[in-house]
């Protein structure tokens, strides 16, 4: 099993565009027990991800509750990146 932030980061390399809630949904089953797959854990590591350059943010939204979601996608760059360091 892969740590979680290459996880993370796999994920994104599929060239989708996600929210840290669709992340979460995504990884949950085999990450769901670790303790960095907490909401502001999560939203670290990709904001990290995203400060590295190997994520953006891609737009914004707000949910039912008026809470901001930011929505992140890899560029291509970001994707050639992260297949070169995180393989299968």
């Amino acid at each position: 099993m892969k740590p979680l932030n290459f996880a993370i980061l796999k994920y994104f390399a599929s060239g989708v565009e996600a929210c840290r809630a669709d992340v979460q949904e995504a990884l949950k089953a085999d990450y769901s027990g670790f303790r960095a797959f907490k909401d502001k854990q999560m939203d670290e590591a990709l904001m990290t991800a995203a400060s590295n350059g190997l994520i953006e943010e891609s737009r914004v939204d707000l949910d039912e509750k008026g809470n901001l979601v930011i929505y992140y996608r890899a560029p291509q760059d970001g994707i050639d990146a992260i297949n070169s360091y995180i393989k299968d």
